[in-house]
């Protein structure tokens, strides 16, 4: 996955050590034939479907940022209804050494426009798929941050276990 400019500087001072980093992550609905559908990247690095996502920029709105990665990602314009989740999850050691832990906003957002393809070289295919019919491989957690989408609205969850 590419990363941001901003985390390439940082590691030039910091080198592997820790870095806390903000996240941002969508379950994008629409209405499919069938019932809800669920708009899903299958990953370039690991193989896995996975929520669009992507690591908020420094002074951005982690509704922008989900907005920005969405038409980045998968070409399609989305209207973020409501947060679901914010979290912490575990620390990540990169391949590379690299440290990171994220704090993880989650957003239920529905598709407004757009055909959904593959928007750059974080993903190898982009797809929409019935929210009981999730494909694997798919990232850990991926499957109750659905769930949590198609709840009733509630207060947003602060963990995901």
């Amino acid at each position: 996955m590419p990363t941001p400019s901003f985390i390439t500087e940082l590691r030039r001072h910091v080198g592997h050590d820790p870095l806390w980093l903000i996240g941002t992550a969508a379950v994008v609905l629409r209405d499919g034939d069938a019932g809800p559908e669920v708009l899903l990247v299958r990953r370039s690095d690991t193989g896995e479907w996975s929520l669009v996502s992507g690591i908020v920029d420094p002074g951005e709105h982690p509704v922008d940022t989900i907005t920005r990665e969405a038409m980045e990602e998968a070409g399609v314009v989305i209207e973020v209804e409501r947060m679901l989740w914010l979290v912490v999850d575990p620390p990540i050691t990169y391949p590379n050494g690299d440290q990171c832990q994220y704090l993880d906003h989650g957003f239920l957002a529905r598709w407004r426009s757009g055909e959904a393809h593959v928007g750059d070289e974080e993903s190898t295919e982009v797809g929409w798929f019935p929210v009981d019919a999730l494909p694997t491989p798919q990232r850990a957690r991926m499957a109750p941050m659905v769930a949590v989408a198609m709840r009733e609205a509630t207060a947003p969850l602060f963990t995901l276990d």
